[in-house]
């Protein structure tokens, strides 16, 4: 074993309780999929949509980057304490900080007040997730389901909400087009998508009261006397050096975030809302066809090796899609990079929670999370200088690459010795 990392002792089997199962399962997947499909929906118009508010691209880049620091807060707060406070209901009140900060966004055009929104609620402006959810339904999941069937779960629920992203992001670029055929400004067109973004905050609400107890901490797996950091006890260095590297991986995303590529397409090719909607259409389905496959090769080679081994190719092609002279090259780059480029995310939540103790997996899904979300909130704001200056406009590509591979590097020198339980 490395010298670097400790292994916990005494791995978790889970034995759920087939029929809270049936109805829980289910309804978290539905969860993720309108979910998600509202932050595809939004993604492809939200920089238009500020820059038709009157915000420049620094102004843009900026609120992007509160959005994730203000997330990085929020969740920090609630999936340190979902384990403790109840899973339920710090979902019910992630949909309520949503559906708040679409209202936010339709009611005013003032860039301090939207500024304020997006520190305070849910917005998604790269069509990834963001907020408590993602945490705290994975570790209901993880509650629900056998280790031995964890990490095919967590494909197939990655795989739902890439294909939610991928028909919103089609279905908000196609949206904001048919209404400007048909009359409406630019302005109102997109301001269309988020009234739809903010009624998809009240349908997540009314689907998380549905929940039942089987996605809570079972009273025999609570351990009262232990000393916990942020919820986590005995896993906490594994934890802390894992989300190191996430934090690190996600500074690198923060770079290229989908509404950033979008406006990137559109400056450089001059392309339509529309067009852009499928390209990201066609590109998030890919995206969760990979994430599918991952369950499949983490069998045969380990979870680990699938992260660091598809992640590494998908780098270098985004890096390579600046370097396309045409728009078709580009789009076939950005989607050869989106075919593979999500395998190594069921494999990273999956490993994430196989490490940790039953009662520590919201908290250590939730600072993973927070580490990501924090690597994430200072690049847009970087991004939003280099689209602003013609000589830098390909910069994020390049620089996103180059660390995420780094990042995959370092990843694989500290962790491929720890395996999770069911590779022992």
């Amino acid at each position: 074993m490395s010298p670097e990392v400790s292994k916990p002792a005494n791995p978790s089997l889970n034995t759920p309780s087939p029929a809270p199962a049936r109805r829980d399962i289910p309804r978290l997947f539905t969860t993720r999929i309108v979910r998600l499909f509202c932050y595809g929906f939004l993604s492809v118009v939200l920089a238009l949509y500020l820059a038709q508010a009157g915000l420049s691209e620094k102004q843009i880049g900026l609120l992007f980057t509160l959005t994730l620091a203000g997330d990085a807060g929020i969740s920090l707060l609630l999936t340190t304490s979902a384990d403790r406070f109840g899973r339920r209901r710090t979902l019910l009140l992630g949909a309520l900080l949503m559906a708040g900060a679409g209202t936010a966004f339709i009611l005013t055009k003032n860039p301090s007040l939207l500024m304020l929104a997006a520190i305070i609620g849910v917005i998604s402006p790269s069509g990834n997730e963001i907020g408590p959810f993602l945490s705290v339904e994975q570790a209901g999941l993880a509650q629900l389901v056998p280790d031995s069937r964890r990490t095919q779960v967590f494909a197939w629920y990655n795989l739902s909400g890439s294909f939610a992203t991928a028909l919103g992001a089609l279905a908000g670029g196609w949206l904001s087009h048919a209404l400007q055929t048909t009359g409406f400004s630019p302005f109102d067109s997109y301001r269309a998508v988020l009234v739809g973004y903010a009624l998809g905050g009240v349908v997540l609400l009314l689907l998380f009261q549905g929940l039942s107890a089987a996605i809570e901490v079972p009273a025999s797996q609570w351990q009262p006397t232990a000393r916990r950091t942020l919820g986590l006890h005995r896993s906490r260095r594994v934890i802390f050096r894992l989300s190191a590297l996430f934090a690190l991986d996600a500074f690198a995303g923060g770079l290229v975030v989908q509404s950033m590529v979008a406006y990137w397409f559109y400056v450089r090719f001059g392309v339509s809302a529309g067009v852009i909607g499928s390209i990201f259409f066609g590109a998030n389905l890919l995206a969760g066809v990979s994430a599918l496959l991952a369950g499949r090769l983490a069998k045969k080679i380990g979870l680990i090796n699938t992260m660091v081994f598809t992640h590494i190719p998908s780098n270098l092609l985004l890096m390579l899609v600046p370097l396309m002279p045409t728009l078709p090259l580009a789009i076939l780059a950005l989607l050869l990079r989106f075919s593979i480029s999500q395998m190594d995310v069921p494999t990273r939540q999956s490993y994430t929670l196989a490490v940790v103790a039953p009662d520590e997996r919201s908290a250590a899904s939730g600072v993973a999370a927070i580490a990501r979300s924090v690597g994430a909130a200072i690049s847009p704001a970087l991004t939003g200088i280099f689209l602003s200056t013609p000589t830098l406009l390909s910069a994020p590509f390049f620089l996103a690459g180059g660390l995420k591979i780094l990042y995959d590097l370092l990843l694989y020198r500290r962790f491929h010795r720890l395996p999770p339980p069911e590779e022992e």
